[in-house]
Order: C-alpha cells, then sequence, then structure tokens
C-alpha cells in the first residue's frame, strides 16, 4: 500500500510562508514534520506522524491568531474601607396632647334653585345668593372671611331616570366665624333670615401654632424623661442633645355638626375641645 505526500516544491513553500509569519512580530514554537512520501511494501502504515502534523498545524494556527489579537490590561481598583465611629447614645420618642376651645367657628351654607331652564334656575339662584350674602355681611362677617366653596348647575331626571323635568343650581358658601360662643344666633340668621340650607359648623384655631408650640414643648420634655429612665437603668450619665427630630403634627377638632335648614332660634352649638398632637424624635448622648 503506497501513501502519497506533497511535492518537495510545494512541502517548501509552505515551510517558508509559516516561517515569515512568525516573523512578522509573533513568537511561538514551530513544529516542522517532513512529510516525505512514505511507501511500506507489505504493510499498513502508521497514522501516528499524521496525527502528529495536524496537532502540529493546530498549534501554530491557535497561536498566529492570539498573536494578532490586541493586549487587554485588566485594572482592579483598590477599595478604600472608611470606617466610620459610631458614638453611644441614646434614643428617644416623646408625645404630647393639648386640647383647647377652639377660637373659630366655620360655617358651611348652601343655597339652591330648581327651574324649568338652566337659566332661569340660575337667575332664581343668583336673587337668592344675594340676599342670604346681605344677611351675613349685616352680622359683620367681612369680606376676607366670606369665600364660595362650590357652585354647581345640572338637569333634574324623573324616577325612571329618562326624563328631564327641569334644572337645578346651587351655590355653596363659607364662613368664618371668630366668637364661637355666639355661632348659634349667627346660624339662625343665615338660616331663618338668608334662606340658607345644607348648613354645616366645625371647629378650629384661627392660628395654631401657639398650641403647636405649647405641645412640641410637653413632647420633648417626655422624651427627656424617657431618656433619663433609660440611662438610669443602663447605670450611664445622660449627656447632651444630639438631635431633634419633629416626626408628626396633627389637629383633631370636633365632629362637625350638620343642623340642615331645621334650626331653632337661639339654637346653642356645643363647642367641645380641639386636640393638637405632636410626636417628637430626641437623641441624646452618653456623658
Amino acid at each position: 500500500m503506497a501513501l502519497e505526500g506533497k511535492r518537495p516544491d510545494q512541502q517548501h513553500e509552505e515551510q517558508s510562508q509559516a516561517r515569515q509569519s512568525i516573523r512578522q512580530g509573533h513568537r511561538a514554537s514551530f513544529c516542522y514534520l517532513p512529510l516525505r512520501p512514505v511507501v511500506v511494501h507489505g504493510m499498513r502504515v502508521s497514522a501516528a506522524p499524521v496525527a502528529i502534523a495536524i496537532a502540529c498545524a493546530l498549534a501554530v494556527a491557535a497561536i498566529v491568531i492570539a498573536g494578532t489579537r490586541p493586549s487587554t490590561l485588566f485594572a482592579i481598583p483598590s477599595a478604600t474601607i472608611s470606617s466610620a465611629t459610631i458614638e453611644p447614645a441614646i434614643l428617644t420618642s416623646g408625645d404630647a396632647i393639648v386640647s383647647r376651645k377652639p377660637d373659630l367657628a366655620v360655617v358651611s351654607s348652601g343655597i339652591e334653585s330648581q327651574q324649568s331652564t338652566a337659566a332661569a334656575a340660575q337667575a332664581d339662584l343668583e336673587t337668592k345668593t344675594a340676599k342670604l350674602i346681605s344677611r351675613i355681611k349685616a352680622l359683620g362677617v367681612a369680606d376676607k372671611d366670606l369665600g364660595t366653596t362650590g357652585y354647581w348647575v345640572g338637569p333634574v331626571y324623573s324616577s325612571t331616570g329618562q326624563t328631564i323635568t327641569g334644572y337645578r343650581a346651587s351655590h355653596q358658601l363659607q364662613i368664618r366665624w371668630h366668637n364661637v360662643d355666639t355661632v348659634g344666633k349667627a346660624l339662625d340668621a343665615i338660616v331663618q333670615e338668608g334662606g340658607a340650607t345644607n348648613v354645616t359648623v366645625s371647629f378650629g384655631f384661627g392660628d395654631p401654632k401657639s398650641a403647636q408650640a405649647e405641645a412640641r414643648s410637653l413632647a420633648i420634655a417626655d422624651a427627656r424623661a424617657k431618656a433619663q429612665a433609660m440611662a438610669s437603668a443602663a447605670g450611664v450619665k445622660l449627656g447632651q442633645v444630639i438631635r431633634i427630630s419633629d416626626l408628626a403634627t396633627s389637629t383633631r377638632p370636633p365632629m362637625p355638626l350638620s343642623l340642615g335648614a331645621a334650626v331653632k332660634e337661639d339654637a346653642q352649638v356645643p363647642v367641645g375641645q380641639v386636640d393638637v398632637q405632636v410626636s417628637v424624635e430626641v437623641d441624646y448622648a452618653i456623658g
């Protein structure tokens, strides 16, 4: 059996090309196996030389590819470790509620008109509103304490909801009444003489800052009492204040009173108390 190889001139040309590729900046080891024709009569030819030749060719190809690939520099940033010193402290919170009699009554009064057309309803409503405003101002209410909170015009449907039977217009006014002890008389005048309907009264403060400041001072005192108790229990001394945070401030007025249009003469309206609640957080150092 005969195994044919490449011609000597072809083999020489390939070897020259391989050496030239290595000289162009690729440092590598070169494997060369003569591939002269081998003829063995009467015997099987071993495949080992062929396998070695293939392995050498693959090694050369890998070296050439690696040589053409650009270099990459990996830099690992240095980790900067900063340590923060945690000072020992006592963290507390305090709450306080201040209840005071309100000094402001907010009266919401509505008036309405229903006519066959929207224009007629608005015209009638305008007349009624002018009468109501005149009566309110006669009570001594300043312009800054009187305002509109709602105005609405729309159709009125039959019981089946298919037919329009008329149009209704409504106007909602808001009055700030600064004497809560006489608000009953004001309501009587607004309803009986001014024609107002859907009357609602709520109470509050004209300026809540005074009550809030008192509640805040009490809340801070509550936080200090808690911190002192914690320090005593831990066997340490309470130091100076590190930080104070105002967590929440809320006002809880009495429930609004809805009177409708049935207000009796000299109606007595219970005023009640308004609660102002403040929550704080106070951090103390350990001295």
